[in-house]
């Protein structure tokens, strides 16, 4: 069995225009919006996060007010490296990480990379060894988000048995939540979306894994006003 190897450099993909946060984003990026009562942008929590999992470098690729987010990375006390990157035309989402990892300090070595709105907390060394055991080239974090709506159970014969508040989804998700071999960089587009092209490969080649999230870990995609909501009330009842 390979050792497994734990990254030390990461990609946080944060040029989204966040365009149902708004009016949160009309004047920052996604990333730089705050959760109430964290005192925290997503993105502070992101880096810090990436540092606790031993993460020493790491690349923002910005894009909607990249300035704002720059502006704030070089007067924030990080707890580690970052530069940031600025697509000078659009290159897609598996163009743009491309551009991204590129920049990373040590080109033949493994890395993480996360989507910009992802709030989450759970181990990011348990992911990088799974995802050497498997000997994969990507591993995805996978999670099962709570349906928003209320399920109904019924029994065989039509009778309603039971009224189920935002049951889990019976379905696991891409997380956005990553971690990739340094061969991997080569296999993404240089234009286009990863997801259609690069990803769909590894699948047939049984190259590409998938890491539930543990039981009991924090996760929540930041697309709405509602999920700020939501992760406001989440947080407030994990500190209690």
């Amino acid at each position: 069995m390979q050792t497994p190897t734990y990254p030390t450099q990461a990609v946080v993909l944060a040029g989204g225009q966040g365009s149902r946060l708004r009016p949160y984003t009309d004047d920052r990026p996604k990333p730089m919006v705050e959760i109430p009562g964290t005192g925290t942008p997503i993105i502070g929590h992101q880096l810090a996060w990436l540092a606790s999992e031993g993460v020493t470098d790491a690349v923002v690729s910005c894009g909607h007010l990249a300035e704002v987010l720059q502006e704030w990375l070089e007067g924030a006390d990080l707890p580690l490296r970052v530069t940031t990157v600025v697509e000078s035309e659009p290159l897609g989402r598996g163009g743009g990480l491309k551009y991204a990892a590129g920049h990373l300090p040590a080109p033949d070595e493994p890395w993480y990379a996360t989507n910009g709105d992802i709030w989450t907390r759970f181990s990011l060394r348990d992911m990088a060894a799974f995802h050497t055991e498997r000997d994969a080239f990507a591993t995805l974090a996978l999670a099962r988000p709570r349906i928003p709506w209320g399920a109904v159970e019924t029994d065989a014969f039509g009778h309603i048995t039971d009224f189920i508040e935002s049951p889990p989804s019976p379905y696991l998700i891409n997380a956005g939540v990553y971690v990739f071999s340094s061969a991997f960089t080569e296999l993404l587009p240089d234009r286009g979306d990863h997801e259609r092209t690069t990803f769909p490969g590894l699948a047939r080649e049984r190259r590409l894994a998938g890491f539930p999230l543990p039981n009991g870990a924090y996760w929540r995609a930041i697309d709405t006003a509602k999920d700020l909501t939501e992760a406001a009330k989440e947080l407030a009842a994990q500190a209690r």
